[in-house]
């Protein structure tokens, strides 16, 4: 077999056989397959696409490309979600304390961010002293006595999708349904979870900006998780402007802290229902989704979601008293307040280009050498569909630095005021095949 005959097949339009794909992905783990050969597949792939089979073949050959997480210590049903991000996505800090407040076992891995703002396990961190690197049994251990623990993920998990996607990203094939696919599934059942609550987003904000697009993404992903005998369901979301209000690391946690005592923004504790409804279905603690959501509300009303994240917070390390006093949250030098130009309603906010206003304060990486700044970031004082007056607050910028004028600038261009303005639809789609 050689790669120049399977680029040349793919770039033909033709199907490659499992065999083929295997042997592709094998041969790029170990760097027998160059980069160059790899880049060349993977942009036939851009524009010819690939069939069900393919993607399931080459998500297999990569999920096993490298450690696959034995989580079988783990009594009952593991349960896991993943979104394919947006912008002011704080559901995974609410879901993962909420949901195993109810009795699920939430295994989560999770990585860190590029871009808008730091991943999970950057935002955690901005919780002082949380440990976010746990040994296999220490994993096992706390999800077992505690229902949940959040982990970054092994570095030898899915090894071929580091590889490749460091390459997609400079090839400029990123935004493809099979690869996209392939990815995202390939490191899940890696991490060895037995049920997968996927959030498929559209939007400004998204890697998919139509909802047929995400609805093909989101089929092909639900339909790789069933052939790998994982039970697994997904949600088409909106992100067409920020989840919540919060956009930055620390005051993401904040905001999270505020869902977990039902004081969070309506449209986060909405997707934080639908998704751990159908969480909590799929790790059968009930069996209808409105049980689950009855659940879930009576955990936030009683205190137990906020207990359950103090008890996670300890687990790892970290300082629980943040959960009564968020104060103790890293804070930002300058408070500055945006206000509006003119009197009106907010007729759109761009959300992936308000994310990149505040990684230009420096809750986002450019690059992966750069660091986080904890503290900083942005509140939305107004979302779409919302009245303004000239003179009032848009939007509250937490920086470090004084001078903020690039910020301005970027919100300025893409927060729109005008006579009328909508709430967009919030769950597009529920995708259970």
């Amino acid at each position: 077999m050689r790669m120049v005959d399977l680029i040349k097949k793919k770039r033909d339009g033709l199907a490659l056989s499992k065999d083929e794909i295997e042997f592709i992905i094998n041969g790029y783990t170990t760097g027998d397959v160059t980069d160059y050969q790899m880049s060349a597949l993977l942009m036939a792939i851009y524009f010819n696409d690939m069939t069900d089979e393919e993607i399931t073949w080459m998500t297999t050959a990569m999920s096993q490309s490298g450690d696959m997480i034995d989580l079988s210590a783990i009594q009952g049903i593991k349960v896991d979600k993943h979104s394919t991000g947006g912008v002011g996505d704080t559901t995974t800090l609410v879901l993962a304390p909420l949901v195993a407040s109810v009795g699920a076992k939430v295994a989560k891995m999770s990585g860190r961010g590029l871009g808008h703002t730091g991943g999970t396990i950057d935002k955690l961190e901005a919780i002082p002293g949380f440990k976010v690197e746990l040994e296999n049994d220490e994993f096992i251990k706390f999800v077992n006595e505690s229902n949940v623990a959040v982990t970054g993920q092994s570095g030898d998990l899915a090894p071929a999708d580091k590889k490749i996607y460091a390459l997609r990203d400079v090839t400029a094939t990123v935004d493809s349904i099979p690869l996209i696919a392939s990815s995202i599934m390939s490191k899940k059942i890696a991490s060895g979870a037995d049920a997968i609550v996927l959030d498929v987003t559209t939007g400004d904000g998204a890697f998919m900006k139509n909802i047929e697009d995400a609805e093909r993404l989101a089929h092909t992903m639900v339909r790789i998780g069933h052939l790998a005998n994982r039970q697994t369901m997904a949600i088409i979301s909106d992100m067409s402007q920020p989840l919540g209000n919060a956009i930055g690391n620390a005051n993401e946690i904040k905001e999270a802290i505020d869902a977990l005592k039902g004081e969070g923004p309506e449209d986060l504790m909405e997707m934080v229902y639908t998704l751990g409804s159908q969480m909590v279905v799929l790790a059968e603690r009930a069996s209808t989704l409105e049980e689950a959501r009855q659940l879930l509300e009576n955990s936030i009303t009683s205190g137990a979601a906020a207990d359950k994240f103090k008890e996670m917070i300890r687990n790892q390390g970290g300082d629980d008293s943040v959960v009564d006093f968020p104060e103790k949250l890293p804070q930002a030098s300058y408070i500055i307040e945006v206000p509006s130009k003119k009197t009106g309603v907010v007729s759109k906010i761009v959300a992936d280009k308000i994310g990149v206003a505040a990684m230009l304060l420096g809750a986002g990486r450019r690059t992966k050498e750069e660091e986080i700044d904890y503290a900083v970031g942005l509140i939305l004082n107004k979302k779409v569909g919302e009245s303004v007056f000239e003179g009032e607050s848009l939007v509250t910028i937490q920086s470090n630095r004084e001078n903020v004028d690039d910020v301005l600038k970027v919100i300025y261009e893409n927060i729109e005021i005008g006579d009328l303005g909508e709430e967009p639809v919030l769950i597009h789609k529920i995708i259970t095949e």
